[in-house]
């Protein structure tokens, strides 16, 4: 290790204590039950419920409070962590939240945030265990028109791995004045009997209100964001406030995105909805057509945030020598994911389609 990887090395303690009480091996949070049990001995223990309500659930926090807005950049930084059960010293990336010991297996539960980064507030815990995941995984498979039989049949997901990911979730009250064109159609009939559209315009403008719940914003880099849009939505009402032993047994790990960046992202995703909104409410309003030119500004007012932690399974499975991965979503069930296309059952539809224009048009013309 070169002395300028050693200053990037930082010891950091255990959160959680994951020793089995029975047999000393590695206790982990068991979807099925919700507790924390043994796979070898069987032991189960309640996860310990906060008397306040308030320390039940992630709470909303100030978003102009926060002191750490910036990215973290996990490529750079690393940390040791020393192993209770074996003293086996392993080397991990700095966003990983917990793992196992790759010696003895224990599981580790490591400090959740760093010196210069947020530590979590909420997680939605996983309510759907590997097994059901690779349940939804064969339906999944099987219900894909366009994959090969062969495929099919051959698909076995690779060993699952549950996993934390980190995300952002803002509120926000939206007040946006806004301008707009709207036109109302009209049709014209000329002096020889032809018909034509044509659209009357008129101007208009107003101010649009929304209060924004729960704007979900993944804040990892790591994975596919196409696929993790896939298995959305989660059940976000349904979290607790973070407690260690929730990701005991699982892979986890911390924002690379930071706060401010992805409020960033939520202001365009927002600005976005809005849009579609006020347009919508336009239409209504003016019993228009069409809308065009649309211009307007927001005020973003007691903005707050949540930094969660989202359950998901991930695995794989092997097809003519292609890799394919897909992930499921913890507490749903959601499958998302890649899988292999048939350019014969392509074809095929293709040509079923344009056969089934043809004979509407056919009987269409015929009348």
């Amino acid at each position: 290790m070169t002395t300028q990887d050693a200053e990037n090395v930082k010891q950091v303690k255990l959160d959680f204590d994951a020793e089995c009480p029975s047999c000393s091996a590695s206790i982990e949070f068991n979807p099925a039950t919700g507790k924390l049990s043994c796979p070898y001995c069987g032991y189960e223990t309640e996860i310990a419920t906060p008397e306040e309500q308030e320390e039940k659930i992630a709470q909303e926090m100030d978003f102009a409070k926060a002191e750490e807005r910036g990215n973290f950049n996990w490529g750079v930084e690393k940390k040791t962590v020393i192993c209770k059960a074996c003293a086996a010293e392993t080397i991990y990336d700095a966003l990983q939240v917990a793992d196992s010991c790759p010696y003895c297996g224990y599981n580790q539960v490591m400090e959740a945030s760093a010196e210069n980064t947020l530590a979590p507030n909420g997680v939605c815990a996983f309510e759907i265990t590997d097994k059901q995941a690779g349940d939804n995984f064969q339906r999944w498979i099987k219900g894909r028109w366009f994959t090969p039989k062969a495929a099919k049949n051959s698909a076995k997901p690779d060993s699952f791995k549950g996993v934390y990911l980190p995300y952002w979730t803002f509120d926000t009250k939206t007040s946006s004045r806004y301008s707009a064109k709207y036109g109302r159609h009209r049709t014209v009939t000329d002096k020889d009997g032809n018909t034509r559209t044509e659209t009357d315009w008129y101007s208009t403008s107003g101010f649009y209100q929304e209060f924004i719940d729960d704007y979900l914003i993944s804040a990892t880099t790591r994975y596919d964001r196409n696929m993790m849009r896939k298995i959305e939505p989660f059940n976000l009402l349904n979290n607790k406030a973070y407690k260690p032993e929730y990701v005991t047994g699982f892979l986890s790990e911390r924002y690379s995105i930071g706060l401010q960046d992805g409020w960033s992202q939520a202001k365009r995703e927002i600005h976005d909805h809005l849009s579609a909104q006020i347009t919508s409410k336009v239409r209504w309003e003016k019993n228009a057509d069409v809308v065009s030119n649309l211009r307007f500004s927001t005020t973003h007012d007691d903005i707050t945030y949540k930094y969660l932690m989202l359950p998901i399974w991930l695995s794989s499975f092997r097809y003519k020598e292609k890799i394919y991965q897909f992930m499921v979503n913890g507490q749903t069930g959601q499958v998302g994911g890649d899988a292999p296309i048939s350019p014969l059952r392509v074809t095929i539809a293709v040509v079923l389609s344009l056969i089934a224009i043809a004979i509407i048009w056919y009987f269409f013309m015929s009348e």
